[in-house]
């Protein structure tokens, strides 16, 4: 038997600037039956820049669970759909995950259009290494899980990308410095894509004074480099000598670096086992 089924397209629409919307993404949108926004009144602004007049259909974070029979329900019936956020791709810090998830099981097909997305924007113009990366999006809002985050993310190689928004950036930077340490170089995208557009770049305790009295606008992007890195431009100051793995680590502890996080870096560093160093630094020979 020949499936009607509709298809399920994921639309990514601009981050800012309308001229990124591709022409892939204007033939889809005017040609699919309904179009599931997560705020149809603030898609509608784009639907009537290009001239397309199909209906929409509400499917954001807060409907999600009582759409998605609706949805698959229609797709069934041979209704092609199209699914957009409010800026860039869909699932990526939007709705999406669980639809996509849900048309899948149920057979239906499901076909990504590519385009606009704030972190890999943010990420090509960091001066950061571009691979590999990790895309955290943003952070949970209660102190301890965000710090958990940071942690897991201080501990890994390879540069790291986080979503923020203008009134807790400085609120994170502070957290950020308290477990990458003051020297982590990192990158900030603010109204990336927009005539505005700013970058800012550089060690993270000269940013945060540097932007101690900044008003911030617009969301943000912060790319921060990885520990390998980070790791690689220091490894020629320490040798195998004990007085200079202790320099080593009380420098790093005099930089707002933990301990413990120090001794860690330096045994990586060396190729040493961590106690090996926590006896040489504690003199417990």
């Amino acid at each position: 038997m020949i499936s009607m089924a509709g298809n399920l397209y994921l639309v990514p629409t601009p981050i800012g600037n309308l001229e990124d919307m591709t022409y892939r993404a204007v033939r889809v949108l005017g040609e699919v039956d309904l179009i599931l926004a997560e705020d149809t009144r603030h898609t509608q602004k784009l639907l009537n820049h290009f001239a397309i007049s199909t209906k929409q259909l509400s499917f954001h974070e807060h409907n999600t669970q009582e759409r998605i029979p609706e949805i698959l329900t229609k797709l069934r019936e041979g209704i092609h759909m199209a699914q957009v956020s409010d800026a860039g791709t869909p699932s990526i810090s939007d709705p999406g995950v669980e639809l996509v998830q849900a048309a899948i099981q149920a057979g239906i097909k499901v076909i990504p259009l590519p385009g606009a997305n704030a972190a890999i924007t943010a990420l090509i113009a960091s001066g950061l290494k571009v691979q590999p990366f990790t895309f955290w999006g943003f952070l949970p809002r209660k102190k301890q899980e965000r710090l958990s985050m940071l942690e897991r993310g201080y501990k890994q190689a390879v540069t790291g990308i986080y979503y923020e928004s203008p009134h807790r950036i400085n609120k994170l930077l502070e957290e950020v410095e308290s477990v990458f340490g003051p020297d982590r170089r990192i990158a900030i995208g603010r109204e990336l894509t927009k005539s505005y557009e700013e970058f800012l770049r550089g060690r993270l305790a000269d940013l945060r004074q540097e932007t101690s009295d900044k008003v911030w606008k617009g969301e943000l992007v912060v790319v921060i480099e990885g520990q390998g890195e980070a790791v690689e431009e220091k490894q020629e100051v320490i040798n195998d000598k004990p007085e200079d793995i202790r320099k080593a680590i009380e420098k790093a502890v005099s930089e707002g670096v933990k301990a413990n996080q120090a001794m860690k870096e330096v045994a990586k560093r060396l190729g040493k086992n961590k106690r090996e160093v926590y006896r040489i630094y504690h003199d417990l020979d």
